[in-house]
């Protein structure tokens, strides 16, 4: 399933609406290291894949721009040790 994920820069946010439900990951950045604090998804339509995407986003995002991240939130974190493919961006 493929989701309509924007990059709100001014926000610090990802984000997405799925049947109505308003879906975000949120991110400090400090330099070049992007620490992602929170990503949140309503009851009502997790399971769905929505974090992940939002965090494969994020991590595409952070690869582009040449940034670090530090995965302060646990699920940003675990995500993480799953994808080995975006290890090399772990701050």
């Amino acid at each position: 399933m493929s989701f309509d994920i924007r990059h709100n820069a001014a926000a610090r946010r990802f984000e997405t609406v799925v049947d109505g439900q308003h879906c975000e990951l949120d991110y400090r950045l400090d330099g070049q290291v992007m620490t992602i604090t929170h990503t949140g998804v309503p009851v009502p339509v997790e399971g769905r894949g929505i974090a992940s995407a939002m965090t494969q986003a994020a991590m595409e995002t952070a690869r582009a721009e040449g940034w670090r991240v530090v995965p302060a939130c646990s699920y940003a974190a675990a995500w993480l040790r799953r994808h080995p493919e975006f290890a090399d961006l772990r701050a």
